[in-house]
């Protein structure tokens, strides 16, 4: 009778601890980039390509803070004093879209499958709500140690299409194709949960590192039941839009900011970002 009722108090206590169950993940990004201007411009800008390639390293190295629950979480980017300067071309800002602000939060409700993504988008603030992003793993068996964690690799495969626009002697012109998408990550059962930094997820345990093509994520600090309440809000403020309809919007902007951008002589340059 005594270890019925051992083993009953045993699982209300496993019960209860499960459900307050919370963590916060620090995330590193890297991406490699490269960048190609025409002749005119580096004759007329001797070692501006250097100069954009060092800048364009800064803007992509950043910090996000992932905070999470068993059922919620809450994805931004942590504030730096110093922001990345701006690259320049011969007095002309070279303007780069489809960045994310440092005032982005992506909300995911693992429960309910859904996700809210507050994000600038050319000083205008929008509100992505749809279906969380869903990934057909293959789970190869492959391990490796994190930090104190033995985390399992996944890899996930599918042709896309790509969507390049360019400026070329003074016309923007958009190029489509299609590319192949190899995404690598590497998830720890340790932490039961099915979630991971920015839209990763669908795996049997917290992801720590992901290779996405050019850019690389990894988990740097993880704390989990820290003593301070981890508070998961959903951004609410923006305007309402589908994860399709947003990169129609973004595609468009990206487009029509590159056309009032042309020099003045009509020629432009023409830029191409690897990754």
């Amino acid at each position: 009778m005594k270890f019925k009722i051992f083993c009953a108090l045993f699982l209300m206590i496993y019960s209860i601890s499960a459900q307050k169950f919370s963590g916060s993940a620090t995330y590193k990004t890297h991406r490699k980039s490269s960048i190609e201007l025409d002749s005119t411009t580096m004759a007329a800008n001797p070692g501006i390509q250097k100069q954009l390639e060092a800048q364009m390293r800064k803007m992509f190295q950043k910090t996000y803070i992932l905070d999470f629950t068993k059922s919620e979480s809450m994805f931004k980017q942590k504030q730096e004093l110093d922001g990345p300067k701006v690259p320049k071309s011969n007095g002309a800002i070279i303007m780069i879209g489809g960045m994310a602000g440092g005032t982005d939060v992506l909300y995911k409700n693992i429960k309910e499958k859904r996700m809210a993504n507050k994000t600038d988008l050319m000083g205008k603030i929008f509100l992505i709500k749809d279906n969380l992003v869903s990934y057909d793993w293959e789970l190869t068996g492959e391990t490796k140690n994190i930090g104190n964690y033995t985390c399992y690799k996944a890899v996930f495969e599918k042709e896309e299409e790509s969507i390049e626009i360019k400026m070329i002697d003074g016309e923007v012109k958009e190029e489509k194709g299609i590319k192949k998408r190899t995404i690598i990550a590497w998830y720890t059962t340790d932490i039961p949960i099915s979630n991971g930094p920015k839209n990763y997820g669908g795996l049997p345990g917290l992801i720590l590192e992901v290779n996405d093509g050019n850019e690389t994520i990894m988990c740097s600090e993880l704390v989990l039941n820290p003593s301070k309440t981890i508070d998961i809000k959903e951004p609410t403020k923006g305007k309402q839009v589908s994860r399709e309809k947003f990169s129609e919007i973004s595609l468009e902007k990206t487009k029509a900011m590159m056309n009032r951008f042309r020099s003045r002589d009509g020629k432009g340059i023409e830029i191409k970002i690897g990754g």
